[in-house]
C-alpha cells in the first residue's frame, strides 16, 4: 500500500503557484494589447528597441530574455506592421540595426498604459510594504538561476 504522504501537492507547491500568476498576468495584459496589434513579445521588443536603444538582435534577445528565433520573429511582424525599420549595421553590413518608427513610438506609448494597467491590478492588491517584500523575496528566489537556464 502505497503512503498518501509521498503525494505531491501540484496546487499547493511554490512553483505551480507562481507559473499560475504568471499566465493569469500574461493572458490579461495579452487581451489588453490585442486591440493594439500587439503581444507582449512584440511589445518587449518595442520597449527594448525605443525605450532602451537596443539596436541588434542578440541585444534584444537577451534583454528580454527570449531566444533569437522568437527575437526575429517578432521583429518581421514588427517590420511587417510598419512599427519597426530594419537596416544594416553602420559598422558592419552584416550586422542589422534595428529602430522604432514613429507609428512604433505611438503604439508603444498606447500599450505602456496598458502594461501599466495591467500591472497596477495586481500591485492594488497589496500594501506598499507587502509588494516591496514580495520583491525582495522574488529576487531571493531567483538569485542566480537565470544562469542556470538557457535562454535567459
Amino acid at each position: 500500500m502505497r503512503d498518501v504522504s509521498d503525494r505531491y501537492s501540484l496546487q499547493d507547491s511554490l512553483g505551480y503557484q507562481i507559473t499560475l500568476l504568471s499566465r493569469i498576468n500574461e493572458r490579461l495584459f495579452e487581451q489588453r494589447l490585442a486591440p493594439l496589434g500587439l503581444t507582449r513579445i512584440t511589445w518587449c521588443v518595442l520597449l527594448a528597441v525605443h525605450q532602451e536603444k537596443l539596436v541588434n538582435p542578440s541585444e534584444i534577445a537577451a534583454y528580454i530574455g527570449i531566444d533569437r528565433t522568437a527575437t526575429s520573429r517578432a521583429l518581421r511582424r514588427l517590420e511587417a506592421d510598419g512599427l519597426i525599420a530594419r537596416a544594416g549595421g553602420a559598422a558592419d553590413r552584416r550586422t542589422t540595426e534595428v529602430s522604432a518608427t514613429l507609428a512604433g513610438a505611438t503604439r508603444l506609448a498606447k500599450a505602456t498604459t496598458a502594461a501599466r494597467t495591467n500591472a497596477e491590478r495586481f500591485a492594488d492588491k497589496l500594501s506598499r510594504y507587502e509588494r516591496l517584500r514580495l520583491i525582495e523575496l522574488i529576487d531571493k528566489l531567483m538569485a542566480g538561476e537565470q544562469r542556470n537556464v538557457k535562454g535567459l
